[in-house]
């Protein structure tokens, strides 16, 4: 090698070292953030971010990202932040995030606001279901046309769980890794002892059944400093955290694999209530004996979605005086035919 081509091999070096001196691969992960309207998806995800910013309403579904280095002078790894807005009136849209081209790399977060019990497993059910629908149709795409990911990320799902964790076989893992994060405590904390017993059993039972990680959070720096290590660890692979909370006094924090069937107890209910309770599943039974106590509220996302249209943050003078001229058409356009359908004489034979 000449002195020159030495020189370019030691400045690739110090620009893009590892552990072997060789070039190290960008990171690039995707995560998207669902859960209840209002819930503080955004404020968790400006504050991962690291973003001093006044939290806007989500419409539908946002994009942004986030860029960290792992290391002094490495290339910065890259992660891609969805947010769907809505609650559960926007489901369909679960599809354009989530790709057979990037499911390898993706995770979901779904942010539960602890301060409405009564719609929180309603909208945890229809959440979920619909990403895991999703992406169970993903996986079985690439089954034909790429099996060995496939494979690959059938087995990753078990990747929490050791095989002699004595609920190896009592749990149904999410197919792709999931974050549950409680928000609002400083809400829930103000609530009867029993009732916040109830709610924190309940959700470590669903996190540790689908093998995700569990944490309350609230705008309180603390908390949400553990809830973000949780997130940047999906992100840019930062280390897992290892501490442990299961105190129902104070706020959990459960990373997946931590927790057990037997640590977490029965589902809170009177043996006499068991016997009434009718159920095929440990998931249901849990369903049951929540709604005992947190009947779901019959709520419809929708009735409170604006128009984008009508929000002054997306207004366009162009195209807002052309859907106005365009509106203006279709009335007279209704009314016109409103008045020949009537003027018109039909044979009564």
């Amino acid at each position: 090698d000449t002195l020159w081509d030495l020189a370019i091999a030691e400045v690739e070096k110090r620009e893009n070292p590892d552990d072997d001196g060789k070039r190290m691969e960008v990171w690039e992960k995707s995560i998207l953030f669902m859960g209840n309207k209002n819930g503080g998806k955004t404020t968790i995800i400006l504050r991962c971010l690291e973003r001093e910013e006044i939290p806007k309403p989500t419409l539908a579904l946002e994009y942004t990202f986030g860029r960290r280095a792992r290391r002094h002078n490495a290339p910065k790894d890259i992660a891609h932040f969805w947010e769907l807005g809505g609650g559960t009136s926007l489901l369909e849209l679960i599809r354009i995030p989530i790709t057979s081209n990037n499911i390898r790399s993706f995770a979901v977060v779904l942010v539960l606001d602890l301060s409405k019990p009564n719609e929180l497993w309603t909208t945890m059910e229809k959440l979920l279901q619909a990403t895991r629908s999703h992406v169970n149709k993903v996986l079985t795409k690439l089954e034909k046309t790429n099996p060995e990911v496939a494979t690959e990320i059938k087995q990753r799902m078990w990747k929490n769980l050791q095989r002699d964790h004595p609920d190896y076989e009592l749990v149904d893992p999410f197919p792709i890794p999931l974050v549950i994060i409680g928000s609002k405590y400083d809400v829930f904390h103000e609530f009867e002892s029993e009732m916040r017993k109830i709610i924190s059993k309940t959700l470590r039972f669903v996190s540790h059944y689908y093998g995700a990680s569990l944490a309350f959070t609230s705008k309180a720096e603390a908390l949400l400093l553990k809830a973000r290590a949780l997130i940047n660890h999906l992100a840019f692979g930062y280390d897992k955290s290892k501490s442990v909370s299961v105190d129902h006094s104070k706020p959990l924090f459960i990373p997946a694999g931590l927790d057990s069937l037997s640590q977490i107890g029965p589902p809170p209910a009177s043996d006499s209530d068991f016997g009434k309770l009718r159920a095929n599943t440990p998931l249901e039974l849990w369903k049951r004996v929540f709604e005992k106590t947190f009947p779901a509220k019959s709520f419809c996302d929708l009735q409170d979605t604006k128009d984008p249209a009508q929000d002054l943050q997306y207004a366009e003078y162009e195209v807002d005086a052309m859907r106005a001229q365009k509106n203006q058409e279709l009335e007279q356009y209704k009314r016109n035919a409103s008045k020949s359908w009537k003027e018109m004489d039909f044979d009564p034979d």
